[in-house]
């Protein structure tokens, strides 16, 4: 089903659509009186911090049966690319169908609403149409809520608003709790609508404890499983989104999860270097795990690298929270088929963003690098032809936002700025040239050393190169200001990334293209001509 072909300003189209979609919308999916409704259940579920390391993306150490199952009923997207590499720009990109420059949530500090306050996003448009819609765990950032996407909102009890940071041995809930009463006696506590104070203990733990729902992820797939037997009782289709924290910093999970690997045989990342000719701003190493008070230790991507066991300890547990994870969707798959809902049941497992283990010398997201932007995405279900097949076409998570209008037969917003994939969905191998559009924002987060400057870095990934812009951010008019540096990777011969070939004078006439590309197809007007 196509779009609406109207031509409306972005500003005006939103606010008529706050205005009238609803009644517009119903109206065209209207059901005749007595008769049941059969259109297709979505099961959304967002992953924080993943990169594509799962079974079926070829990782024969990690252990991820259930992804997996899900993948060989589905299509699994090999270069899906986020729009920008940290979690609440690239959730506000995916869940309005626009791109950080468009929505100008650019940081974790805005919200979404204070910026376009008319916006529909996606579960709101599939709540207009007629969708009970349900939203459980991380699928907005975690302190943006957005009452209006959603008939209802979960949170399991007892949990701080931001839970990524939850604890169970005694040693970590010890240092915690001395953190959180320092913070109160130097008046620098922030208290959460939940009454916590968000502070960390260590980067890692192997929890002693055998209940998956000692941590809040097991607790609310808990919590999940028992709404998904309300939501087949409602007769009506659902949007219920179920996101999940791990592999979230820190990287805690029960012991079981750890003991399911010998963190000897883990590899460690290739290239633990900056890329050669590519400034080292552009790196921007380490914001988030220094702040762990077990890691100022920690080298800088221009110093040397980590310490080979102190790296082996980071693996180990990010790959036991993500089989974690994968167990809890196992339970939240399984109670799917159990209630007969699956066959009906379009289910969407994505990652709102990549993170580096030691690439680049480095720990954590916030780059416009492949091992930044590249996510997993799968498409699984109902209305999936292609099941247990893969797509290498160039991909984006603003291309969810149209896919799902149309699986669902619903018209989708002619402003949306992604692509339906939907014939990917048929024939993953049908020939798709699209490039995918990346941009960071540098000077929000960290230290007041990465404060002093704001920088904006735009990316364009194609079949075969990444090519980026840098430039001084104006802060005052928010927008690009001076270019500073510019980087091109050849992913036939550099597939990690390692050097920066667009300061050579045989790749001008190509990287003059791909900057004509971020232009046109990437829509980034504000920049300057090249």
């Amino acid at each position: 089903m196509k779009r609406l072909s109207i031509k409306i300003p972005l500003s005006i189209l939103l606010f008529i659509l706050s205005l009238s979609f609803i009644d517009v919308s119903r109206e065209s999916v209207a059901i005749a009186a007595g008769q049941k409704d059969l259109r297709p259940n979505i099961l959304f579920i967002p992953i924080d911090d993943i990169r594509p390391e799962l079974g079926c993306y070829g990782n024969d150490l990690i252990k991820t049966p259930n992804i997996d199952k899900l993948a060989a009923r589905g299509v699994v997207f090999n270069r899906a690319y986020c729009q920008q590499a940290v979690c609440n720009a690239s959730r506000a990109s995916l869940l309005t169908g626009l791109r950080p420059d468009s929505t100008r949530v650019w940081d974790l500090q805005t919200n979404l609403r204070n910026n376009l306050p008319d916006v529909i996003t996606l579960p709101q448009f599939f709540k207009n149409n007629g969708y009970y819609t349900v939203g459980c765990g991380k699928t907005f950032h975690n302190i943006f809520p957005d009452p209006l996407s959603w008939d209802e909102e979960l949170h399991v009890d007892g949990f701080p608003e931001d839970p990524d940071a939850g604890y169970v041995n005694k040693d970590n809930l010890i240092m915690q709790k001395e953190r959180a009463l320092a913070r109160v006696k130097n008046g620098k506590a922030r208290y959460d609508r939940y009454g916590f104070i968000y502070t960390k203990a260590k980067s890692v733990e192997r929890g002693n404890v055998e209940d998956d729902d000692a941590y809040y992820d097991g607790a609310q797939t808990t919590l999940a499983i028992e709404k998904l037997k309300e939501l087949k009782e409602k007769g009506k289709p659902f949007f219920f989104s179920v996101g999940y924290y791990k592999p979230h910093l820190p990287f805690n999970a029960p012991k079981k999860y750890w003991d399911l690997y010998n963190r000897e045989e883990m590899p460690l990342a290739k290239d633990q270097f900056i890329p050669v000719g590519s400034p080292g701003f552009a790196v921007n190493g380490d914001l988030e795990l220094r702040n762990y008070p077990d890691r100022s230790d920690l080298p800088k991507p221009a110093e040397h690298p980590y310490d080979s066991a102190r790296q082996r300890e980071l693996l180990h547990g990010y790959y036991a929270c993500i089989s974690y994870t994968d167990a809890q969707i196992g339970r939240l798959l399984k109670e799917l088929e159990d209630l007969g809902l699956r066959e009906n049941t379009i289910i969407v497992l994505w990652g709102d963003h990549g993170w580096k283990l030691g690439e680049h010398n480095s720990w954590g997201k916030m780059s416009n690098y492949e091992i930044d932007t590249h996510v997993p995405m799968i498409i699984s279900g109902k209305g999936v032809p292609a099941k247990g097949q893969a797509s290498n076409a160039v991909t984006e998570l603003i291309d969810i936002y149209p896919t799902l209008c149309e699986m669902a037969g619903i018209l989708s917003p002619e402003y949306l700025q992604g692509e339906s994939l939907v014939p990917l969905l048929s024939d993953p191998r049908k020939d798709w040239d699209r490039a995918a559009f990346s941009q960071y924002l540098l000077g929000r987060l960290g230290s007041p050393e990465h404060r002093k400057q704001e920088r904006m870095g735009y990316a364009v990934r194609t079949d075969r190169y990444r090519y980026v812009e840098w430039y001084e951010w104006d802060k005052l008019k928010d927008k690009p200001g001076k270019f500073l540096a510019r980087e091109l990777f050849d992913h036939q011969n550099d597939p990690n990334e390692s050097v920066n070939i667009a300061g050579k004078n045989a790749n001008k006439k190509l990287a003059n293209e791909l900057a004509k590309q971020l232009r046109t197809a990437g829509k980034y007007n504000t920049l300057p001509a090249r």
